[in-house]
Formats: C-alpha cells, sequence, structure tokens
C-alpha cells in the first residue's frame, strides 16, 4: 500500500497546497515541482533507506575505541539524503535552498521516515541550522549552518544531563571565558566548556567531516557559582572538529569526547551518546576544556533552544506517524492474505465451510480501521502544523500572527498525541499478526520498538502535558485557546450543513464545550499544583478534541460519489467519533474536580 494517495489528498484537496505557488516566495513552484519533489523523496527512500531497515536494527552502532561503526547503508542512505538537497529543501534560494513550502517538505520527509526512522539524523540538523539561522551571527550561519544544510557537517542538541535529565533548570555544565581575547574571535565569543551530557542522538558518528553540538551550558557569576534555575543558561555551538572562519577544518580535534553508547529498545540506526565535555582527552592549546561559542547574549539560552526544541517535537510527531503507517500497511497486507477461521452466520460457525482471511472478522477490521483512523488522522495534523509554519512566515499578518499562536497551543498535540496513538497503532498492528506480529521475521514488533521512544524524544508525556495546560492555554490571556476554539467552530458550522457530517458537528461542539469548561475547573482555585495534578489527561481529552477537529474538517474536502478512498476516509472519521471522542468525558472528570488521588499518594502507601 502507497502513501502517496494519501498525502496528495491531504495536500492538495484538503489543505490547499497548491495555492501556496501564488505567494511571492514560492513563486517559482507548481504542482508539478511539488510533485517532482515527492517523486524523488519516494524513490530515494524506496532504494536507499527501505532496504535496510532491518540491517539497522541488528547491526547496532558499536564503539572500537577509536571510531563508532556504523552499518555501511547508514552512510549510503545519509549521503543520498545531503545530494537530493532536502536538508535545505525549504531555505532561500540565498543559504542553497529551494525555496519549498514547509508543508511540501514535512510531507516529502515521510517517505523516509516511513522507510526507516531509525536511519539517520536529519531532523536534528536541520533543526541545528535553522536555530542559527535566527539566532546565530552572520560568521555562525556561514561557517555552521550552511555547512549543515549542504551535508558536510552534521547537527545535535545537547540537553539533558545524568543528574538532571529533563529538568534542565539542574544542569551543571559550566562555561568559562576562554582567555582576555575570548570576546575576538570571529566565530564568537569563545568560552571552555566542561561537562556531561546525555542522550545525544547522533552525537558521534562519521556520516560528515564534522558534528555541530549545540550545548546548554552555565555561564558562573562573580562569585563563581551558578546561577540558580533555567535563566542561568546560555547556549553554545561546539565543534568536534575546530574550524577557521571559513569553515576549513583546523586539524585539532575539540575537547568533546564519546563516554559511551547508550543501547536502545528501537532507533537502533541512529547512535545514542553520552558525551564528555572538557574531560581533557584533547587537550586544545595545551589546555582541558572545550571550545564552544557563544549563541545569542549570555543566560537566554533556553529561548534560543526552544527554536529547536519546537521543531524537534513537531519532527518527533510525524516519526511517530510514519511508524504507525508503516505498521498499519504492513498488518493490513498481512490480513488480506492469511487465511483463518470462519465467519459466523445467523446459525454460527459452519466448520466444513472454508477458511476466510482475517480481514473478513469484524474484530480484524475494527483494528485495522482504528489503525487507519489514529495514523491518518494524525497525519493530517502533522501537514495542518506544517501549513501553519508557511502561514505564519508569508501570510498577511495577522494571519501569520494567528499562525504563530495556533502553532504553539497544538505542538504538545503534535508531539504527544502522535506518540501515544500511533503507538496503539502498532500494537494493534502486532495483534493483527497474531503470534507472529512479535517474531523478527515480521517487521511489526521492530516498527513497536522504534515507536517506543516517541513519547519519551524532546519531552515525555508529562513535560508536554504541563506545557499545554501550565502555559499554552493560558498565554496571551487565553487568545490561543480561542483561536483553537474559533477555528473548530467554523469547522462545525460547516459540518452542520450536511446531513450526513451534522451528528458529528454536534458531538465535536460538545466535545469543545468539556474541554473549555475543564480548563477553567481546573484553574478556579488558581494554585497551580492543583491545576497541573492531572495535566496528562487533560491533554489526552484535548487532544481527541483536536484530531476529531481534524477529521471532521478532512470529512468536508472528502467526496461524496462512494469511490473506495473516500469510503474508507468517512470510515475512518465514524470511528474516531464513535469508539474514540466518547472517552474524553472520563478524562476530563478528574481534571475538572482537580481529583487529588494521584498526587495526594503518600510514598510509603506505594
Amino acid at each position: 500500500m502507497s502513501l502517496r494517495p494519501t498525502l496528495d489528498f491531504l495536500l492538495y484537496d484538503w489543505l490547499k497546497a497548491g495555492q501556496l505557488s501564488g505567494r511571492e516566495r514560492f513563486a517559482d513552484h507548481s504542482r508539478e515541482t511539488f510533485d517532482a519533489v515527492l517523486d524523488t523523496c519516494e524513490r530515494i527512500a524506496g532504494e536507499k533507506f527501505a532496504p535496510f531497515n532491518r540491517i539497522v536494527d541488528v547491526e547496532e552502532p558499536r564503539f572500537d575505541g577509536e571510531r563508532v561503526i556504523l552499518p555501511q547503508a547508514t552512510h549510503g542512505a545519509s549521503r543520498a539524503y545531503a545530494e537530493s538537497g532536502m536538508l535545505s529543501a525549504a531555505q532561500d534560494y540565498d543559504e542553497g535552498g529551494m525555496q519549498l513550502p514547509y508543508t511540501i517538505e514535512a510531507a516529502a520527509n515521510g517517505f523516509f521516515a516511513l522507510a526507516s526512522a531509525s536511519i539517520g539524523s536529519s531532523m536534528l540538523t536541520k533543526g541545528n541550522a535553522n536555530l542559527l539561522l535566527v539566532h546565530g551571527t552572520a560568521v555562525q550561519k556561514a561557517v555552521f549552518a550552511r555547512n549543515e544544510f549542504a551535508g558536510r557537517f552534521s547537527g545535535t542538541m545537547c540537553l539533558s544531563e545524568p543528574q538532571a535529565g529533563s529538568s534542565l533548570s539542574d544542569i551543571a555544565t559550566r562555561a568559562v571565558p576562554d582567555g582576555d581575547d575570548f570576546q575576538g574571535d570571529p566565530l564568537g565569543p569563545r568560552y571552555r566548556l566542561k561537562g556531561n551530557k546525555m542522550w545525544i542522538s547522533a552525537g558521534e558518528h562519521e556520516l560528515t567531516e564534522n558534528i555541530i553540538h549545540l550545548v546548554l551550558a552555565k555561564i558562573p557569576g562573580p562569585d563563581g557559582k551558578l546561577i540558580a534555575g533555567t535563566r542561568g543558561i546560555s547556549l553554545f555551538v561546539v565543534p568536534k572538529h575546530l574550524v577557521d572562519a571559513q569553515g576549513r577544518l583546523t586539524g585539532q580535534r575539540n575537547d568533546v569526547a564519546l563516554a559511551g553508547l547508550n543501547h536502545k529498545l528501537g532507533w537502533r540506526g541512529t547512535t545514542n551518546t553520552l558525551l564528555n565535555f572538557g574531560e581533557g582527552k584533547y587537550l586544545v592549546g595545551g589546555h582541558a576544556g572545550a571550545i564552544g561559542y557563544l549563541v545569542g547574549r549570555p543566560h537566554e539560552g533556553l529561548r534560543c533552544m526552544f527554536h529547536m526544541m519546537n521543531e524537534a517535537r513537531i519532527g518527533v510527531g510525524t516519526a511517530a506517524v510514519m511508524l504507525g503507517l508503516a505498521g498499519y500497511y504492513a498488518s493490513l497486507d498481512y490480513a488480506r492474505n492469511r487465511s483463518q477461521g470462519r465467519p459466523v452466520g445467523p446459525a454460527g460457525k459452519d466448520p466444513t465451510q472454508p477458511q476466510v482471511r482475517i480481514i473478513e472478522h469484524a474484530d480484524v477490521k475494527r483494528m485495522l480501521l482504528a489503525q487507519k483512523s489514529y495514523c491518518e488522522g494524525a497525519l493530517a495534523l502533522e501537514l495542518y502544523c506544517a501549513r501553519l509554519v508557511d502561514e505564519q512566515h508569508t501570510g498577511a499578518t495577522a494571519a501569520a500572527d494567528e499562525a504563530r499562536l495556533l502553532l504553539e497551543v497544538l505542538t504538545p498535540i503534535a508531539k504527544s498525541w502522535p506518540s501515544e496513538w500511533c503507538l496503539e497503532a502498532n500494537s494493534l498492528a502486532i495483534q493483527v499478526h497474531g503470534g507472529y506480529g512479535y517474531t523478527r521475521d515480521f517487521p511489526v514488533e521492530q516498527y513497536w520498538r522504534d515507536n517506543r521512544l516517541n513519547m519519551i524524544h524532546e519531552g515525555t508525556h508529562g513535560i508536554q502535558a504541563a506545557d499545554l495546560l501550565g502555559r499554552k492555554v493560558l498565554m496571551e490571556g487565553g487568545r490561543g485557546l480561542d483561536l483553537v476554539a474559533a477555528r473548530i467552530g467554523a469547522t462545525v458550522a460547516a459540518a452542520n450543513q450536511r446531513l450526513d457530517l451534522a451528528d458529528h458537528a454536534n458531538a465535536l461542539e460538545l466535545a469543545l464545550r468539556q474541554v473549555l469548561d475543564a480548563t477553567r475547573d481546573a484553574w478556579a482555585t488558581g494554585n497551580a499544583a492543583e491545576a497541573l495534578a492531572n495535566a496528562v489527561p487533560y491533554m489526552q481529552a484535548f487532544g481527541h478534541m483536536v484530531l476529531a477537529w481534524i477529521w471532521l474538517d478532512v470529512a468536508l474536502a472528502v467526496p461524496q460519489a462512494g469511490t473506495p478512498a473516500a469510503v474508507g476516509r468517512l470510515a475512518a472519521m465514524r470511528f474516531f467519533f464513535h469508539y474514540e471522542l466518547p472517552k474524553i468525558g472520563a478524562w476530563l472528570a478528574v481534571v475538572k474536580t482537580r481529583d487529588a488521588t494521584c498526587a495526594a499518594m503518600p510514598e510509603e502507601a506505594f
């Protein structure tokens, strides 16, 4: 089964992405050029990624004491991706890019994640370079960002530390000025960094000439102590190999050393590392300490890093979608070909009749329809968010500001919802396969393992939920939540004009009222501890409301002619409304009452 028909429908029939070529930035493009990009990426993914997905899972990265060894297929896939131009697809022509709409870039990248989410680190490289384009100096952009877009360098983000985990206020990596002339370096104010960073994807490899680490660290105050909390955090660009102001490698290895590889449940094709900065393994100028160049202003590092973190969160959501779809396609193919059991007739089963394919059983249809509903709905959400990015960058002032604020509210959902429910789709794909599903003879067990990481990648459910209920729905006086409600209201009004969708419109309108009421009730006492005690159930309900809205909006674009594709999309929409949307009542019940069952549980009672 091909992803392409679904992408074409969502891009052109629903989101009207072809109309973007009417904007000045995209004037050189048309649907023909958009399709050419999609065709090329589908071909490269099919040739260089998909055949090696199992190989990179079995042949995990290993360290021989000197270097990290990856399968040769990873090198070929990385090279092919860089040569395709997709690293800089949405960038300006002046940056070597194609000035593609981000909507098209996001859709095209889906083919690679579908083929093998485990291969490559392009998402972080692009995010790293994009951050530097916004917050870096002219020299940092030229030396680091442009070489990343060209595929010569790759990039990482170094936030977590072994003792701090996701609590960035507790990071202990230090950065001190490197000499009296530290401000005179053309690459930026030069510091020496010492500390340890954990869970660094693509932190060590030989796929590119250089690896550009973006590192959060704290600059000590006059008393030599680190400033407590996140306000003390600064951002530094720390290359694996030192370079000059023209981007040429100097031959000097920076004091960044691999401390170990993390051996993961999934995503085994990408190295995941513990890095030591400044331990003295590679002395620079005779001294220990990794050379890092300040990005932006001191103590504003977390604000800068959020540019990359938010981009990565949507990228993680998209990867989760594609892994879910990969499992769905595999289980659909299996169900169409596996014969087992007999149908239940009015008198029960007739054992004298021949076996039927399992897709003819109602419960198998339920599991397949659930997967389709979760994954195609989540794909629509991710593309909707990508379309908001284009609106933010190229729309009229008011529309661009609305897109910005909508993205703020939807980003926690775009990351968390697919990582939970497309994982559930992978679980159902295993179930469809029966006992074969958890053997390595079939790919669905790997899809589940790869996808399980996405609930943790770029912030756990708890972090996303606290961000949503504790910040996003309240920001700017609740205007972002009001914008979401207005968009949902517009979809409800349009759906009420169609008899086949009116009941669903009423159900969505009720869900919206429930979420708005729960938001108000959660904060009724103004006590953050009470409000956020059930932030995850709130986010789950909010996410289901958003997906119901997306599905109903998609349904408005589905022709009523009754083609198989149209029938399938409308059935997936109905499934979500009938089987999933009613769950929000239970989730919101504990939110509305600020239920303290979990928060009040004494440790010793466990």
